[in-house]
């Protein structure tokens, strides 16, 4: 299948895996696969999202809420007296500087991510938008129509910020040029 993605697909694909990687996922999620899609400026993908008023910002933002940002712990920890940049400060002048920023072993893979079931599922779903699109390659757009199916993170993120798989479709057949009958 990934014969038929487009140089830009298959970076939106390799960008996801860099950013699993650096989030620490212990696999590829649709969520990365959408941070994929906007980290390719100039693409049919991010400049429909773009249009959405979608950014990576916005998406990184959605994710860390998610995940229980560390602005909100930091908070969270005030409250009770805490204060995380005294702490910080104490580990690092036990364990030198970075001591907290360093890579956790367990867990944390240098090498290949494996992709979630709905990140694959995601990626089929693309060939098949392409097909019923009748475009012989998997662009960015068909990624991205791909990872509106339901029940995904992507999915869920994206409907939060108002886009759906319907209203996205609609957009990238107004984007194409018409065919003669």
């Amino acid at each position: 299948m990934f014969e038929r993605f487009t140089g830009e697909a298959r970076r939106v694909v390799v960008l996801a895996q860099e950013i699993a990687r650096t989030r620490r996922a212990g696999r590829i999620g649709t969520e990365h696969l959408l941070l994929g899609v906007l980290r390719t400026p100039g693409t049919p993908g991010e400049e429909l999202l773009a249009a959405a008023g979608i950014d990576a910002r916005t998406v990184i933002e959605e994710l860390d809420r998610a995940d229980g940002a560390p602005g909100r712990d930091a908070d969270a920890l005030a409250i009770l007296g805490i204060d995380l940049d005294a702490v910080r400060s104490a580990v690092e002048a036990g364990f030198g500087p970075g001591a907290l920023d360093r890579p956790r072993r367990r867990g944390w893979r240098a090498g290949h991510i494996p992709f979630e079931r709905s990140s694959k599922k995601a990626l089929e779903l693309a060939l098949r938008e392409a097909i019923r699109l009748g475009d012989r390659s998997i662009g960015t757009e068909h990624v991205l129509l791909g990872l509106l199916h339901p029940d995904t993170a992507a999915s869920q993120l994206l409907d939060r910020c108002g886009t759906t798989l319907y209203g996205t479709r609609r957009a990238v057949e107004r984007r194409r040029p018409r065919r003669a009958g």
